[in-house]
């Protein structure tokens, strides 16, 4: 049995039956937003995020509607925001399919996106929690916050590991903090599990994109993103932040000019990525996720069900050596 069947393994029927109300969800009886959605469903990935709600729920017994709805509200959100941030990154590809916008437009793909917003406020309405609601509002906030944020970034010449970190804590790692809150809260988790397991997620959340940064160093066979492709967005990410701590001089301060401004060349990001990975950038980068996974291992000692703490500890480990 591979990795993520034994993840999965403690929620496996559950799985099934939010699989069946996430296509529900996804389904119009006009042509053209149907045949919308239908792209959208058939793209479902590996349904990181529902399983992280449901294996939080598990801890605490038999996983309900609330929580399955939880895991629904919480995907749609995340679908929405990628439609959307695919239009503002101009992306043409995601994970080595054609993005909606280039699919569709991006007049489309935008109310697309909108849509896939109200369905996931109607799910999160649903679950008859108003805290549910909360998260759900306040997430589609913070992750548009850290878009913005991200967008700020590029334009200011400083780099720094502060101003990364504060991304990533306002994008992925918020999206894996709600995720965990989700399945606790949902579940009817006390104050104490809600915490605990809300800074599990979080630290998902942190290792996750600091390993979809890593994979921007390397070919592109295996992993659907071509190399240096956040450099041609303008973006620079934690392995080549310190690597220009490490040894950065006027040269590659230079490069780092043109690469913000959406001025770099092929030659110049393809000399940005060697310099990163001769000055120990990915080393650092996996060294940080490590600390970071063996901080989250630790919360889950307090975790009663065997079976589902298992599948966590595993859910991590798959997190940082993942190749997709």
């Amino acid at each position: 049995m591979d990795s993520l069947s034994l993840i999965r393994q403690p929620v496996a029927a559950e799985l099934e039956q939010y699989r069946s109300l996430f296509d529900s969800a996804l389904q119009h009886d006009d042509d053209f937003l149907g045949h919308a959605l239908a792209y959208v469903r058939q793209r479902r990935g590996k349904m990181m995020r529902p399983l992280l709600v449901l294996l939080m729920a598990k801890e605490l017994g038999n996983v309900g509607e609330k929580s399955l709805r939880s895991a629904v509200t919480l995907e749609l959100l995340h679908t929405a925001s990628l439609v959307h941030d695919d239009v503002v990154d101009e992306s043409q590809e995601r994970r080595g399919q054609r993005s909606a916008n280039a699919v569709f437009d991006n007049k489309v793909a935008v109310l697309l996106g909108d849509y896939l917003l109200s369905l996931s406020l109607l799910n999160a309405a649903e679950t008859e929690n108003v805290e549910v609601v909360r998260i759900i509002s306040r997430l589609g906030g913070t992750l548009s916050e850290g878009e913005i944020s991200q967008l700020a970034v590029i334009r200011d010449e400083e780099v720094s590991e502060e101003a990364y970190f504060h991304i990533i804590h306002h994008k992925t790692a918020a999206l894996f903090a709600a995720c965990a809150r989700l399945g606790a809260i949902s579940a009817g988790g006390d104050a104490a599990y809600v915490e605990k397991a809300t800074k599990f997620g979080e630290l998902i959340g942190i290792c996750f994109q600091i390993r979809d940064d890593i994979f921007d160093y390397f070919p592109d066979g295996n992993i659907g993103k071509p190399t240096g492709n956040d450099m041609r967005e303008g973006k620079l990410t934690l392995p080549v932040i310190h690597a220009l701590r490490q040894a950065g001089n006027s040269e590659t301060q230079l490069l780092v000019k043109k690469i913000k401004s959406g001025e770099a060349t092929a030659a110049d990001i393809s000399a940005m990525v060697d310099f990163t990975l001769k000055n120990g950038g990915i080393a650092y980068a996996e060294q940080t996720m490590q600390r970071l996974h063996d901080e989250a291992v630790a919360l889950l000692d307090d975790w009663k069900n065997e079976e589902v703490k298992e599948a966590l500890h595993r859910y991590i480990d798959f997190v940082i050596k993942r190749e997709i």
